[in-house]
Formats: structure tokens, sequence, C-alpha cells
């Protein structure tokens, strides 16, 4: 028997929780279907909100990344209140030294003076006390908990294997999605909202692909003097300071489908260039190592907004700024969705880019 939904998104990672949980708030009937929550490229990245520190260029990606930041605060106090639980938001600015001198750039003297110890190559760089970080880790437990408190129906282990159309050669904006086909039999939806991060190829051919990154944390023993008290955003990796003593490490970026498991080599060189970073870390205790999957596109922008089917919407391919962009992507694929009323905002983001 098939089960019947008002708004069913495919995909329980921070994308598609965050949709959820505004489309809720705003008084719709939503469905989650998630194959596998601890997949999610949330619990690997470093929960960096670096719009300025990343170096984007000015473009519709840029206004999209600050938008978001901004409403980082209000978003996250929403979701503290609701909860109860800290999701780690440290508006600690970003710190992005150099080993090549640039225009505009502070020199070292000044470098230092936001953080002592960097390694001797770094001789100069900039400082965005706009940019911050959130634990990504804190804020996906506080967003599955806040769907849980709204009455959000989320169901788990459930992998999607196909649209059912009804007509299966059309792949027009005339057509529609009639049911999805899945593990656990037929699900049905008036609309439906894919946010599957890099898996999305798997029911749609849009240009999203697995781009694996490797993290690793050390730890700081001594809680009460921190010896790092920003992002260090780097040449060659970054390095994202906890509140609780917690030093993340990363991140390689490697083509390699999904290949599963820390390298040797791909951990030699997160700790390489940390330590030349910031020769201190060499000393402090190494606690854990991981991977993830970035869903990537060409372009490196996400994919936002209606899709080639009538009643599908498409939020996907948001690479290395899923967490960034988390509140601006959940306002205006709600808003979309809610109001079917095309945003200006989300033009620049359109499939059909890609031809």
């Amino acid at each position: 028997m098939a089960r019947n939904c008002e708004i069913l998104i495919i995909g329980g990672g921070i994308i598609g929780l965050a949709i959820a949980i505004e489309l809720k708030s705003q008084g719709a009937a939503v469905t989650i279907l998630c194959r596998n929550f601890a997949e999610a490229a949330t619990h690997a990245a470093a929960g960096m909100l670096a719009p300025q520190a990343e170096e984007i260029p000015p473009s519709p990606m840029l206004d999209l990344c600050l938008e978001s930041r901004a409403l980082y605060p209000d978003w996250i106090h929403k979701l503290e209140s609701l909860t109860g639980l800290n999701a780690g938001y440290w508006a600690c600015g970003i710190l992005a030294p150099r080993y090549q001198h640039s225009e505009k750039m502070l020199d070292r003297a000044s470098l230092l003076i936001h953080q002592p110890d960097l390694g001797e190559e770094a001789i100069g760089g900039f400082w965005f006390p706009q940019d911050g970080q959130v634990d990504n880790r804190a804020l996906a437990k506080v967003l599955w908990m806040a769907a849980q408190e709204l009455g959000i129906e989320i169901h788990t282990g459930i992998h999607v294997d196909a649209f059912g159309t009804g007509e299966p050669a059309r792949f027009k904006s005339d057509s529609s999605i009639t049911h999805l086909e899945t593990n656990q039999g037929i699900w049905k939806a008036d609309r439906y909202i894919l946010a599957t991060g890099a898996w999305s190829q798997d029911l749609l051919p849009i240009p999203v692909f697995p781009r694996k990154g490797q993290m690793l944390s050390v730890r700081v023993l001594d809680r009460e003097n921190l010896p790092l008290k920003q992002v260090l955003y780097g040449e060659e990796s970054y390095i994202v300071p906890r509140q609780d003593g917690r030093i993340i490490v990363g991140a390689t970026s490697e083509n390699v489908g999904f290949q599963a498991g820390n390298t040797a080599i791909g951990v030699h060189q997160l700790l390489s260039a940390a330590i030349r970073l910031y020769p201190p870390i060499q000393h402090f205790t190494l606690e854990e190592t991981w991977y993830g999957f970035r869903p990537a596109t060409p372009d490196e922008f996400p994919i936002l907004g209606s899709s080639p089917y009538g009643n599908l919407t498409l939020a996907a391919g948001h690479y290395r700024n899923g967490i960034l962009l988390a509140p601006v992507t959940a306002s205006t694929i709600a808003q979309f969705v809610l109001t079917e009323k095309p945003d200006p905002r989300l033009e620049a983001f359109h499939w059909s880019r890609y031809g």
C-alpha cells in the first residue's frame, strides 16, 4: 500500500532537515525519507562559515553566502530555543595566513597579534572578523531534534530507487513525479524535494558528484587556555578550534568517487600542512580521523529551485558550503515550494545552466 504525503523531502542531511523545519514552521505537512543519517556530508564538515575567507569572487554565489551568514545568529537562536541544545555557533572570525605576498594583506607582525606562533613561512595574511563557525556535529543533532520537536515525520533506512513518472521516456517540465519507488514500497506526495547531496545522480542526471574529503582532529587538554581563538584558513589546510579544546584539521579534496576510508597519505598531508601553518599543533593529542563526500558541481554552485519535473524541487550540490548555505536554502526553497513563484535569487542556480 502506498504512503501519501503533502510534501516529501528525499534526504535527511542538513539541507533536507533545514528545509523541512522551515516548511513545518510555516504550517506545511512535511515528511523526510532518510537513507542513512550518518552518511550526510554534515558530519564530515568542519562547520566554517567562511564566504570571505574562501575568497568567493563577486557573483550570485557570494551574495547568497553572505546573506546566509547574516541569517545565522537568528537561525541558530531559534533552533537552540526550540531544542534546548547548543549548536556550537561561534562568531570567532577567520585569520587567513599567506605564504606569498599579495596586495592589501596584513604584515607578519600584525598577523601575529591576532595569532602568535604561526609558522615562519606565513609572511602576512587577511583577517575576516565576520566569518565564523558552527559545530557541524552539534548542529546535526540540533536539527534532528528540532524536526522531532515540530512533529516532522522522519523515516530512516529508506533508499529511494527511482522516480515514478508514468512516462519513463519523458524528462520535461510538463512532466510530474507520480510516486517514489523505495526499498520499503511506494511513496506518493503532492510535491517532492530532492536533497540527497553527493548521491543525487542516483535519481536524476544532474551533474552532482562526490568529492571526498579526509579530516582529523587533535585535542588541547587545557580548556582554560585555548591556544587558538579563531579559525586559521591557510593555503593548504584549515584549522578550526572548538571551544571545548578540540581542533579540526581539514581537508583533502579527492576525485575518487565513493571510495571509503582514510588513507595514510591523506592523513600525512593534513598533518604536514597544519604543522607548517601552526607548528604547536604537532604537540597536541591526535584524537580522530574521518572522511566524507561533498556534493560537488562543475561550477561549484548548488542546484536550487525548479527541476525538469513540475512537482520536484532541487536543493543539491552545495559542495563545501552546505552548512553555510543551510539557512538561506531553507528559506528560499520553502518559499518557492509554498508559493510556486520564481525567486530571482535562484536564477543563477537553476539546473538548466548545464544544458
